[in-house]
């Protein structure tokens, strides 16, 4: 199993449930990760990375850390200071035609939401809202390509284009969709030598069906030509996802695979879950479990099933813990004061 990793977390793709497979490898198998200076769960993001950014991380003895995976606006030159050099870099994507109206709810507090009264109103003149000047003017344009490290606000030409597309190729071994995120596991899994429990989860992160809206046809190709940067991105990982997937594994064996990995998850939630599926903030009963809330959106939860021993306990409650609080649990377990 490969133990060196590097996750660009892009903003609302699923990636905080990528996150917790990692902090579960990471914890299970005694690796460390390079955490955020203070803690806390970004590298002084929306900075590009720095090493320093890094808590341990010291240019005259650097060292190398085994997963780097907390959000943060790549720049690889910085982040090979801190892994091995043998890493395995993957990241993942999301249609950003859902990508921004996840956005628009989730951080309606920015300055270029705050005064929109929907995504509508925002996308029929962007630029009364938008202020590419602004500090958090990134979630309202082209979240993916400002992550992976590039100028949102960049005109859009073919050679631009080429070039992006062929340094995210350069720097990244895989790619994954969150549209497909049970064949991106597959993938994921193969590349990594990694057993199928390592990639099994439970959805983390994930929005109340009551704050989502169903996108009307007539602002789909406005989401598109106002985020055409990250489409180029999306459209073309996608069609690579596929043709990874056609040469390295074959349709009928992904099919078996991920009829696999799905009856795992189900046997899963009925061992580990009251009532087999997520719920609202309210209805979680501990406290510790409960998701940070954000925006306007309404992040659901889980409820673990009383009575469990306690090793399947502690396995069932890794697999729903949510991102923040794993983070500061995996923080404190490895930066724990030496007893004297």
């Amino acid at each position: 199993p490969k133990t060196n990793v590097v996750f660009l977390k892009v903003h609302k793709s699923a990636s905080s449930t990528v996150m917790n497979i990692l902090f579960r490898f990471g914890e299970t198998h005694n690796l460390t990760f390079a955490f955020p200076v203070g803690g806390g769960n970004q590298f002084f993001y929306p900075q590009h990375f720095l090493a320093k950014f890094v808590r341990g991380f010291s240019p005259r003895s650097p060292r190398q850390f085994n997963i780097l995976c907390h959000h943060m606006r790549f720049l690889q030159p910085e982040v090979e200071k801190v892994v091995s050099s043998s890493a395995v870099y993957f990241s993942i994507l999301r249609n950003p035609v859902q990508l921004m109206e996840s956005s628009f709810v989730y951080y309606k507090g920015t300055s270029a939401f705050s005064r929109a009264r929907s995504l509508e109103e925002f996308l029929s003149e962007p630029y009364q809202y938008y202020n590419p000047a602004h500090g958090d003017s990134h979630y309202a344009r082209n979240l993916m390509t400002f992550d992976f490290g590039f100028n949102p606000d960049a005109e859009v030409s073919a050679e631009r284009v080429q070039l992006m597309l062929k340094a995210i190729e350069a720097s990244f071994d895989l790619l994954l969709i969150s549209e497909y995120f049970d064949e991106s596991m597959v993938l994921l899994k193969e590349m990594l030598c990694w057993d199928l429990d390592s990639v099994i989860f439970f959805p983390l992160n994930s929005r109340d069906s009551s704050t989502k809206s169903p996108i009307p046809d007539s602002i789909v190709e406005k989401i598109k030509d106002w985020n055409r940067l990250d489409w180029e991105i999306y459209t073309h990982f996608n069609r690579t996802f596929w043709e990874r997937i056609n040469r390295d594994i074959g349709r009928e064996r992904m099919q078996r695979e991920v009829k696999a990995l799905r009856e795992r998850q189900a046997e899963l939630a009925r061992i580990c879950l009251q009532g087999m599926g997520s719920v609202a903030p309210k209805d979680i009963k501990d406290s510790s479990l409960r998701p940070l809330q954000h925006g306007n959106a309404k992040i659901l939860g889980y409820n673990l099933k009383q009575g469990l021993d306690k090793e399947t306990e502690h396995m069932c409650r890794r697999l729903v813990t949510p991102e923040l609080q794993y983070s500061s649990a995996l923080y404190k377990k490895q930066f724990a004061p030496m007893r004297p």
